[in-house]
């Protein structure tokens, strides 16, 4: 089936197209679900609150973009709704994280997805949420502010923090990375 016939499909509310639509997306959108939240656990609750509020406004998407953007939209705001009740949004300066990113970094590491997923889950809160919403999924700095509802110039400031952590993080590890 292809985009166009499901999402008319999950608009008549075909049980099949929710399934099919769930088989097809939910794999990556667990991905996407990890990389905001802390634990295993959380992620699953998000996806399926998620997978719910897809099916339920549905009949929203006009069929302008992509039909799988517009879900992993859905998710993401799900998944910073909830990392907004789980942990406090850290997007003061903290002298602790207050690291600056090494000028000579370079791309050069066999590290894995996994391990690199281990090392975003160690950042606080407001520093993962913007990495993962400019790095990971495109946001521009003036979408992420209205997202978490802070200044650009914040959103900014927050994702150089993240970077240099990070890299802080890798070269602890021995890994030299351009972030």
């Amino acid at each position: 089936m292809n985009e166009t016939d499901l999402v008319l499909a999950l608009q008549q509310g075909d049980a099949k197209a929710q399934r099919l639509l769930y088989d097809r997306y939910a794999g990556p959108m667990m991905g996407v679900c990890l990389r905001y939240l802390k634990n295993e656990m959380d992620a699953e609750e998000v996806l399926i609150n998620g997978f719910m509020k897809v099916y339920q406004h549905v009949g929203r998407f006009e069929q302008k973009g992509s039909f799988e953007g517009w879900v992993r939209r859905i998710m993401v705001n799900e998944a910073l709704q909830q990392l907004r009740k789980q942990e406090p949004m850290h997007l003061a300066i903290e002298k602790e994280h207050n690291y600056l990113a090494s000028e000579d970094a370079s791309a050069d590491s066999d590290m894995s997805a996994g391990e690199m997923m281990e090392l975003l889950q160690e950042l606080p809160a407001g520093y993962r949420a913007v990495f993962n919403l400019y790095a990971i999924e495109g946001y521009s700095h003036k979408e992420i502010a209205d997202m978490l509802q802070i200044s650009e110039g914040t959103s900014k400031s927050q994702l150089s923090k993240a970077r240099a952590m990070l890299q802080r993080m890798l070269a602890q590890q021995g890994v030299t990375i351009a972030l």
